[in-house]
């Protein structure tokens, strides 16, 4: 089955402390509250689906690769106020990542980055795929091409 992956939003309850801090103690972990001011621009990774103009956004710095490895990483994510964990089905590309310009890294089970490339969006099924293909490739990360940050991981469904 070649569509045999799935991507996989963070959890909601990650970022659940923060709802409640002010913006002081927000500042104390280097995170905001923001005001979506464009459509698309901030990209939800608990929902994956683009934020919505005048909606909330908790802007922080996450580290999504929490690994020990030379590729342990964190960078800034947006995550929408009251986001809930998306569910994909396998095969199924999110929305949000099919006008992007994406950046696609692929991880062995030890964090070691083995190959990586950009892609549009559009374009993103055919990337993964090929990727999977090398069975040393356990997980791919998938980031904003541009602005470099995480959007969400990929696995073998």
């Amino acid at each position: 089955m070649k569509n045999n992956f799935v991507f996989v939003a963070l959890s909601e309850e990650l970022f659940a402390s923060y709802t409640d801090m002010s913006d002081s103690e927000l500042l104390q972990h280097n995170a905001m509250w923001l005001t979506v001011d464009s459509c698309p621009g901030y990209p939800c990774r608990v929902s994956l689906q683009d934020a919505q103009v005048g909606e909330q956004v908790l802007a922080l710095s996450f580290t999504h690769h929490d690994v020990a490895s030379p590729y342990k990483a964190a960078g800034p994510i947006f995550v929408r106020k009251q986001a809930k964990k998306t569910t994909c089905v396998p095969g199924e590309v999110p929305t949000m990542l099919r006008h992007r310009c994406l950046s696609l890294r692929g991880y062995t089970s030890d964090g070691m980055m083995i190959d990586a490339g950009v892609v549009e969006g559009r374009d993103l099924e055919n990337h993964i795929i090929t990727m999977f293909d090398n069975k040393s490739v356990e997980y791919i990360h998938v980031h904003n091409a541009k602005p470099g940050c995480f959007n969400c991981e990929v696995r073998r469904a």
